[in-house]
């Protein structure tokens, strides 16, 4: 299989190595005055194989010219007030002397420009080097954070501790309940917590940082964030209090998904008061109002299904009730925002593969606590204010508007403000249902405009087709670079198939799965969104469960042949396919089932199951399988679901090339699955190739493994369907 092999390449294509040096914009965050907007950017340099960060402060209300600031020590960079940064990062010698440091880094209009040239302040210290996910109590004068302390709690032993536990004279680690490790850590003596500590600015502006840290979680047994994934979204701040969500205290993590709401004063001096019913299952993205008297957050109903709707709950802390707000809507909330009078909240949520903009008005508080108040329509269905892209990192600020960050295939996230929300509100609160936005949300950054400036990204394609039991399934295509309308020319087409299973392909930015990507190296990409899918209704969603190998496979079968009925131009006979975790999955029970028809020429599974009874006793997260398959792997549902639908029953059917790419610090789906799938190729002499991340995760991030990644994935496909290109333009 020696064949010669290089990226196309060209001033107007879209490589591999463009997207991995393309700078990443992060999400932006506004300051208290609504004038200034921080996004933390990073970008990747092959020429000094380093990773350069910075914070990008921009104007939202003027024609200054923004600023950008290095960070060339990384870190945190977050709000003091109006024209102060916190910068946190840790400093020292070596790993076992480093402990994290504050410094403000004041910024100032001079001109028609933003200056952030004064040297940073130094503000004081904490006693670690891993304190995250900053809020700033202004008015309490407090800095609330998390980090990760021993069974003791106390953040300033946590050194002592640290050096105790590294020369404990052993390197055991020992469990008596899960998790033991999870996603790509093995679990070690110390959890996270959130603390306190003074900061303030005295009336000569000089800011001061306290030495007392509290632990405000302190004997709870509450953990925040929540691992792996939690951050600051996982708790929000008023004047007076904390809410946050934290897992079950008394439930088994790996199998139950079950996370509670509690608000705690800011000091610690109170028990956590729970606000959550006790009959859930996740929550996330607890939020105040501007007025401190309401929480809303977005709760999920089913203990032990991380996929199952998200509906939006709300709080009235003095009326002492909760009532759930989108029982009828047929989407699942992600971000919360109140406006500043807490008669309408603002979210985002997925929809036919956009993470959209949405508003809901806010209803009087019923007399009782409720899941099902009876409310008219307008307050149980929320209104899209966006149509494209996928929104995130909304921020209501003052005067009537809010930010959000958006980005799209055809590029990564920018800034975007919307102006005059009271009048919104006021022609919702007129058209009572049936409200249609008419205006444009207006871009405050073009992060990578110009170097994305004759590139030719096109945007997704969509198409809908009759899938598995009558439903109506979306797919999209992203059509190949040197494609033109009425050409005659042949592509190999690639499908996509994506992981969760509850997920989709949307249209979102990736830097690891780009569909544009593989547009500019030849491909015609076909992205479908089968059985499992979300962002189309919740029957979808729940409807793989119990089915991994039934309805989504009808799926994939039609909407392939629909895509190649409709796009004559891609060649059924270059045909590959590729998917990671459940696509993996995939791409492992396509093989031993040729009687679909497919006639791909070429596979690639990433961190894909291989055996799934293996995966039931292996994976961190045992409350996943335990829903997907209908119980543990020894049960008697379970095990006749594993006998139908297990990839390895039916190996001996594979005859397809196949790359199998698989990471050592993936805990979710094991190396062993990606080895065992390897040697099963090895064995019947069906071409194969092995790629091991040994420092990667279910995810490759590392920027160097990235582009290694992109080689061997398509030098795979060029294997078997490719040949000498010659140039459309």
């Amino acid at each position: 299989m020696s064949k010669s092999f290089g990226f196309k390449s060209g001033s107007d294509r879209f490589t591999p190595q463009d997207l991995v040096e393309l700078s990443r914009p992060g999400a932006g965050v506004a300051n208290a005055a609504g004038d200034l907007v921080l996004v933390p950017l990073s970008k990747y340099s092959f020429a000094d194989k380093k990773n350069h960060k910075s914070i990008f402060i921009a104007p939202l209300e003027s024609t200054a010219q923004p600023v950008e600031v290095s960070l060339a020590h990384g870190g945190e960079a977050f709000w003091l007030d109006g024209r102060t940064v916190g910068h946190v990062f840790a400093e020292g010698d070596d790993d076992d002397s480093k402990v994290a440091s504050l410094y403000a880094i004041s910024v100032r209009f001079t001109g028609g420009s933003l200056d952030a040239t004064d040297p940073p302040v130094l503000l004081g210290k904490f006693p670690t080097a891993s304190p995250s996910s900053f809020r700033y109590a202004a008015k309490a004068g407090l800095l609330v954070f998390s980090d990760n302390v021993h069974e003791d709690g106390e953040l300033t032993k946590v050194p002592e501790n640290d050096r105790k536990w590294d020369e404990r004279g052993d390197t055991a680690l020992v469990y008596d309940d899960t998790y033991e490790r999870h996603w790509d850590t093995w679990t070690g003596p110390k959890r996270p917590s959130l603390f306190t500590v003074k900061l303030s600015k005295d009336a000569q502006n000089k800011w001061h940082f306290g030495d007392r840290f509290t632990n405000v979680l302190h004997g709870t047994k509450h953990y925040t964030p929540v691992e792996p994934f939690g951050g600051a979204s996982d708790y929000d701040v008023s004047d007076e209090y904390i809410v946050y969500t934290t897992k079950d205290p008394e439930l088994p993590e790996a199998w139950h998904t079950k996370q509670n709401i509690y608000l705690v004063h800011l000091t610690g001096s109170q028990k956590p008061r729970e606000l959550t019913s006790g009959k859930q299952g996740a929550t996330h993205n607890p939020v105040f109002n501007a007025q401190g008297d309401k929480v809303a957050w977005t709760e999920l109903d089913e203990d032990g299904y991380e996929s199952d709707r998200a509906k939006i709950v709300i709080y009235d802390l003095k009326k002492d009730v909760r009532f759930t707000l989108t029982q009828p809507w047929d989407r699942s909330a992600e971000e919360l925002a109140f406006s500043p009078e807490s008669d309408y909240l603002y979210l985002t949520a997925g929809d036919h593969a956009r993470n959209k903009l949405f508003v809901i008005p806010v209803p009087e508080t019923p007399d009782k606590s409720s899941t099902h108040p009876s409310l008219p329509p307008n307050f149980t269905t929320p209104q899209p204010l966006t149509n494209s892209g996928a929104v995130t990192a909304l921020q209501i600020l003052p005067n009537g508007r809010l930010i959000f960050s958006r980005s799209s295939l055809r590029g990564p996230n920018d800034v975007f403000i919307i102006r005059d929300l009271r009048e919104l509100e006021t022609d919702i609160a007129k058209a009572q249902s049936g409200f249609e936005w008419k205006g444009t949300p207006e871009q405050i950054t073009r992060f990578t405009g110009d170097a994305l400036a004759g590139k030719t990204l096109r945007p997704l394609e969509d198409f809908y087709f009759e899938g598995a039991e009558g439903k109506t399934v979306h797919g999209y295509v992203v059509k190949p670079y040197g494609w033109k309308a009425g050409d005659t020319k042949k592509w190999p087409g690639l499908l996509f198939i994506h992981g969760g299973p509850q997920g989709v392909w949307d249209d979102r930015w990736s830097t690891r799965w780009n569909p544009n990507v593989f547009a500019h190296q030849g491909y015609f990409v076909v992205a479908i969104n089968p059985t499992g899918s979300t962002t189309f209704g919740q029957d979808l969603v729940d409807a793989i469960a119990k089915d991994w190998g039934g309805k989504p496979f009808v799926d994939l079968q039609k909407g392939w042949k629909y895509a190649l009925d409709k796009y004559p131009e891609i060649d059924p006979d270059r045909a590959v396919a590729a998917g990671a975790s459940w696509g993996g999955y995939a791409i492992n029970w396509i093989q031993g089932h040729p009687e679909y028809g497919f006639g791909f020429k070429a596979l690639v599974c990433h961190d894909g199951v291989f055996d799934a009874v293996y995966n039931g006793y292996s994976t961190d997260e045992l409350f996943f399988f335990n829903h997907e398959w209908g119980g543990r792997p020894w049960d008697k549902d379970a095990k006749e679901l594993l006998e139908r639908f297990n990839p390895i029953n039916f190996v001996d059917k594979w005859s397809t090339p196949q790359l199998v790419i698989h990471s050592s610090k993936d805990y979710r789906l094991p190396e062993t699955d990606g080895i065992g799938a390897f040697h099963a190729l090895l064995q019947q002499g069906v071409p194969t190739r092995l790629v091991v991340f040994p420092d990667e995760n279910h995810w490759v991030l590392n920027h160097g493994n990235s582009l290694k990644w992109h080689y061997e994935v398509f030098r795979w496909f060029d294997l078997f369907v490719g040949k000498e290109e010659v140039d459309a333009n």
